[in-house]
């Protein structure tokens, strides 16, 4: 998955450009002699045995050196190379043919196809959309995953973070919400591959083209061997392109990132590369600026909707982590993945108690779903608190009441599993898709005590209740 061109033709050497001279090269830091300062994260560009480097400028150390990041692995850099100024900020093509693809950070293929036709050069360190442009989000934006669409709905125009640690399925979620945006609101997707394995990616890209939404999905990726620079910079790159289709192609498009942790992660690495002073927990002292930074791009405007869906790997699965919450200060909807729910074998191994959305109101929902919601979490509260009595004592020593809320807590724990189709193939389970009004129906008969008589294993792993078997 590596690029075959780093830069386009834009970026040859032109002596007019030069702007001066490496003078130091300690690991992707590049210290650089130049008469004249260029501005703050400008790319600039050498040239050595037919490769391209790119830098961006981070600092500037005094009135005749600055000091970059490189883009790219530093073999082959050495001192009194010259170095170009490439004119701008790092750009990337876009166009409408962007979709399909699987590019890198400058935009380049790494699908082993034709470079991006360019219809526009685009920075992708861009101001947000004016505020009077921006729209706020409007209404729930409908998944067919039932445990997101009763207890910690998507609002369309908003952001989602998926919390959880190593292992508890947030990469298979996304790759379910890239097949219902395409499948359910024929929109468009943008994921950013933040730090990812190459495993991963590969992985990632082919189950995309066998549930078929690869031609509706656009993947940038920044490799977890790449520069700490590319790492930190592939959001941005991605985020340009989900930007670039819904002002130009007014589509209903889903931004997705696993995982912004690692984001954080490169930004901490850049700011100790720099000397900046740590900060709390070790963390980089412009931690949410950055996180800012990136996030504040994420929003609708007249021309289209943009939709945000970031995984967010919770260190020691510990949620006061300052990167955690530096990042749920910008979220519309908090969805925690437990350990302990995946450890009964529900999945998706969604939290029902925790999860939360911030528009979870009367208002917003209507008075059924949020009745419905509201009830639902509170058997399965009720549940999580009688579980150690019911270990201990058995659940014969309850009382009737909490016996009945126990039992249809456990029917609807089981009802909220449900079969994916990103996963089909390895699970040998075809995927499901409930609308929000099943659920709703099928919650609601549950309430009432329409299957107090049905085994708990007839409810697992399957759709509607309307369905059969």
């Amino acid at each position: 998955m590596k690029a075959t061109e780093s830069r386009d033709a834009r970026q040859a050497p032109n002596a007019d450009a030069a702007i001066g001279t490496i003078v130091e090269v300690r690991g992707p830091v590049v210290d650089i002699a130049c008469p004249r300062l260029p501005p703050l994260h400008q790319a600039l560009c050498t040239h050595s045995n037919q490769q391209t480097f790119i830098f961006e400028v981070h600092q500037h150390l005094d009135s005749a050196h600055v000091r970059a990041i490189t883009l790219h692995s530093t073999s082959g850099l050495c001192r009194g190379m010259t170095v170009y100024d490439t004119g701008a900020p790092l750009q990337v093509p876009v166009s409408p043919e962007c979709l399909g693809r699987l590019l890198d950070v400058f935009g380049a293929p790494l699908d082993g196809g034709a470079p991006l036709p360019a219809s526009e050069y685009r920075n992708i360190l861009a101001a947000p959309a004016p505020l009077p442009d921006a729209v706020a989000p409007s209404d729930v934006l409908e998944t067919g995953i039932k445990v997101i669409d009763l207890l910690c709905p998507f609002v369309r125009g908003g952001k989602t973070g998926l919390f959880g640690g190593a292992g508890l399925g947030k990469t298979v979620l996304i790759m379910e919400f890239m097949h219902a945006m395409v499948t359910l609101h024929q929109g468009v997707s943008v994921f950013a591959g933040v730090g990812e394995r190459i495993r991963e990616g590969h992985e990632l890209w082919h189950m995309m083209e066998a549930a078929g939404v690869m031609p509706h999905t656009l993947m940038v990726f920044g490799q977890m061997d790449e520069s700490p620079g590319v790492r930190f910079r592939v959001g941005h790159t991605a985020l340009t392109y989900a930007e670039f289709l819904r002002d130009q192609l007014h589509k209903e498009v889903l931004f997705l990132m696993d995982n912004a942790f690692r984001f954080v992660q490169a930004g901490s690495e850049i700011s100790g590369l720099l000397g900046r002073m740590p900060a709390t927990v070790g963390y980089q002292p412009t931690l949410m600026t950055e996180v800012a930074a990136l996030q504040e791009r994420i929003l609708s405007t007249r021309a289209g909707a943009v939709t945000a869906v970031e995984a967010i790997y919770v260190p020691a699965d510990d949620m006061s982590d300052p990167a955690v919450t530096a990042i749920i200060a910008h979220l519309d909807t908090t969805v925690i993945l437990s350990r302990a729910q995946a450890g009964k074998g529900i999945y998706p191994a969604v939290d029902p108690v925790q999860s939360t959305s911030q528009l979870m109101d009367r208002h917003f929902l209507g008075d059924r779903h949020y009745t419905v919601a509201e009830a639902v979490r509170e058997h399965l509260a009720r549940y999580q608190e009688l579980e150690d009595i019911i270990t201990m004592l058995g659940i014969e020593e309850l009382s009737e009441q909490d016996r009945r809320v126990v039992l249809r807590a456990r029917k609807l724990q089981r009802y909220l599993t449900q079969p994916f189709h990103v996963i089909a193939e390895q699970t040998a389970i075809p995927g499901v898709s409930v609308p929000l009004a099943a659920t709703l129906a099928d919650c609601e008969a549950f309430l009432r005590g329409d299957y107090d008589d049905m085994p708990e294993d007839r409810c697992y792993l399957r759709g509607s209740m309307q369905e059969g078997p």
